[in-house]
């Protein structure tokens, strides 16, 4: 298992999602290094996809929907591509800094489900909904209901 904050994800779970996950996405090219003679020092090209920095969401908004109520979190293009290791914990506090009613444990789950699989999985989806009426459960249920415990995504 490997341990991620609060919850842990099963190893081979992350081998399959990263064989599955192979070659899709953005991908950051390595430096290219170029030198037109072999005295001249080398010059370093590097990429041109920007640094991801904060802020990660653009808006948080509460609709009503046929199965409750939902928080529309929607993210930055810098959020959809963040890959630092603090970001997530950034995204979530700038989540509970717009609504701070969404501070809890289930709606926290949903976030870190949809930023570790919808992300890369769906990175064109406008929103991640996140609902408190959702049931708090283990990482391998949220993971097999696609980030949508106990119920249909809306």
């Amino acid at each position: 298992m490997i341990a991620n904050r609060r919850h842990t994800v099963p190893a081979a779970f992350l081998v399959i999602v990263a064989a599955l996950l192979a070659g899709c996405g953005e991908s950051v090219p390595a430096p290219t290094v170029v030198s037109s003679s072999p005295s001249a020092p080398p010059e370093v090209i590097t990429s041109s996809v920007p640094a991801a920095l904060p802020p990660f969401i653009e808006r948080t908004t509460w609709v009503e929907t046929p199965l409750g109520r939902s928080l529309q979190v929607v993210p930055t293009a810098s959020g959809r591509r963040a890959q630092g290791a603090g970001d997530e914990d950034v995204a979530w506090k700038e989540v509970v800094a717009a609504d701070a009613t969404a501070d809890s444990p289930g709606m926290e789950m949903q976030f870190q489900c949809h930023w570790t699989f919808a992300r890369v999985l769906q990175p064109d989806k406008p929103s991640w909904n996140l609902e408190p009426w959702r049931p708090v459960v283990t990482d391998q249920e949220m993971v097999d209901a696609r980030c949508n415990p106990g119920g249909a995504e809306e």
